[in-house]
């Protein structure tokens, strides 16, 4: 059944390697990650810090995988103008990687003003720095002019709403979508990230499907949410309590964000996340369980429709 699905499902190795919290899985190998994936049957990923950097050996190894380099996150300081160009030229190499890697999507953040990946933050620092309007213009003109950049080349930038970052709640989409243009930046649709931030899965993909090019599936744990929220806890202590998980091993309900995008024809990549430590909760295992409750939802919904 999941074959018959109009878009493409991979898997993201962030689910056996923390990028965020680098202890989780920092043992792991290479090729244990591509070979879990192989037996998944899953044919695409993103790219993690485990992968050889080097395009032409990537490429072999994932060829003979039958698995396709799908994206590679990038992050990017648009808010500060004093950096613009200097983004731009790495945006640019990043670009020419990917589409030497036949990849068409860049998974594109902005960092400043993050407590985390911010590099002018200092270790002493609590909260997210918010964006002024000047910040806000400065971020949306970056943004378009490395869209500008992907396109191009044959890509598109799609942004990464992201927890712990300037652009995370769904005001805050509703702004970055507001002032980039629709034909250089697309959104990356992260369902965790979605209600991490405060909103509602299925109202954000109902509301910017059209600008949507690239989705990321991953899961909440209620609990630790409120606990981690009453706590005040930063990003990565909520992600180093568990906060979140794969599709189904949460509190997000997936029937309808399927359903919608089957009944629209999404023909996208979907990437599987779990961003959580493996030793406690094994990659593999944890895939497999995923990929059995989506197809459930898939042949329940079918069965809806056939009514």
């Amino acid at each position: 059944m999941l074959q018959q699905l109009p878009f493409k499902l991979g898997i993201h190795p962030i689910n056996w390697v923390g990028e965020d919290v680098k202890e989780h899985g920092n043992d792991t190998t290479f090729e244990q990650i591509v070979n879990e994936i192989e037996a998944l049957g899953l044919t695409g990923t993103e790219m993690g810090r485990k992968y050889p950097t080097d395009p032409a050996v990537l490429k072999k190894e994932l060829a003979q995988k039958g698995i396709q380099l799908v994206s590679q996150w990038k992050s990017v300081l648009f808010s500060d103008p004093s950096y613009r160009e200097s983004e731009l030229q790495a945006y640019r190499k990043h670009v020419e990687f990917l589409k030497e890697m036949g990849s068409k999507v860049i998974s594109t953040c902005e960092v400043g003003g993050s407590l985390h990946f911010d590099p002018r933050r200092t270790p002493n620092e609590k909260e997210v720095l918010h964006l002024d309007e000047a910040g806000w213009q400065s971020l949306a003109e970056g943004l378009n002019a490395a869209g500008a950049i992907a396109k191009e080349h044959g890509l598109k930038l799609t942004y990464h709403h992201h927890g712990g970052t300037v652009v995370e709640s769904p005001e805050e989409i509703d702004k970055l979508m507001e002032l980039t243009d629709p034909n250089l930046v697309y959104l990356l649709f992260d369902t965790g990230h979605t209600y991490y931030g405060g909103g509602d899965p299925l109202t954000v993909l109902r509301k910017y499907y059209d600008r949507i090019a690239y989705i990321h599936l991953k899961d909440i744990r209620q609990d630790v949410l409120e606990q981690t929220r009453t706590e005040h806890a930063d990003f990565v202590t909520c992600i180093r309590r568990g906060v979140f998980t794969v599709p189904g091993d949460g509190c997000l309900d997936f029937q309808p964000i399927f359903s919608e995008l089957i009944q629209q024809g999404y023909n996208g990549w979907a990437i599987l996340e779990g961003e959580q430590d493996p030793a406690e909760h094994p990659a593999y295992e944890y895939a497999k369980n995923a990929l059995a409750h989506i197809e459930l939802l898939i042949n329940q919904g079918k069965k809806v429709n056939e009514l």
